[in-house]
């Protein structure tokens, strides 16, 4: 019979996270979008579900287009654990490669939520997404009352109200927190696109009825999460992750 080196069979037994799926068992639904490579601007997003920890992941309903990053994709931070190659920076124009979390809340600027189901932030002049990464506030969203100044010499995104492209967004946790990096990324979305033809600042955009027919079809009670990679990746990860 053959037998593992000690060194090895010990960094086997002691490491088992490099052979775990960064998928949380508790998920239910799993959005993949696989580009052709770095450099793509477009994929398509297939959901995928399952209904237990040990069942494999169906696909459920029709792929949709969507629009990435207008100068393709870097490494991002989420439930992955590092990986080798360029990374995610604040301004870079790319979309975050990896496996993330999406947030709870839908948020826009209709007066009431538009899929049921979905908690609902309808947005105002008094919403901030903070972009400026020496911040403490960093990728975080932040409510000011109604007589609270804006905050000085930060770097902030003004949520918008009526650019159609944010009428409805769900943020994709990339260094989210507790867990932020200073200058890694920040203010990562699903939105809608503005064109068929259009890119992103590195969100991940799609045409209204498939974002709105996509949000139905899962809640955030399933603990559903986004992955993202380059077809090669995708391959390379497939039987670690445990992906479709």
């Amino acid at each position: 019979m053959a037998r593992f080196p000690l060194f090895f069979l010990t960094l086997l037994l002691s490491t088992p996270h490099l052979f775990a799926s960064p998928v949380p068992e508790s998920s239910r639904a799993l959005l993949v979008a696989i580009p052709d490579d770095w450099n793509s601007v477009r994929s398509w997003l297939q959901l995928y579900r399952r209904t237990s920890a040990s069942s494999p992941w169906l696909p459920s309903g029709e792929a949709i287009p969507v629009h990435l990053g207008r100068r393709g994709l870097a490494w991002g931070r989420g439930l992955h654990s590092v990986q080798p190659g360029m990374q995610k920076r604040e301004g870079d124009g790319k979309s975050p490669a990896g496996l993330f979390l999406l947030g709870n809340i839908l948020y826009g600027y209709a007066d009431r939520c538009p899929v049921p189901g979905w908690r609902y932030r309808q947005v105002t002049d008094r919403d901030l997404w903070i972009e400026d990464p020496t911040s403490s506030l960093y990728n975080r969203h932040l409510i000011l009352s109604t007589h609270e100044p804006f905050p000085p010499n930060q770097h902030y995104h003004l949520m918008r109200q009526t650019d159609p492209a944010h009428a409805l967004k769900l943020f994709i946790r990339h260094n989210a927190p507790p867990d932020v990096q200073p200058g890694a990324g920040s203010a990562i979305f699903f939105h809608l696109c503005r064109s068929q033809d259009s890119v992103t600042t590195g969100c991940t955009s799609m045409e209204e009825a498939s974002f709105r027919t996509l949000l139905s079809s899962f809640r955030p009670a399933e603990d559903p999460v986004y992955v993202l990679l380059p077809r090669e990746e995708y391959d390379r990860l497939k039987p670690s992750w445990k992906l479709p």
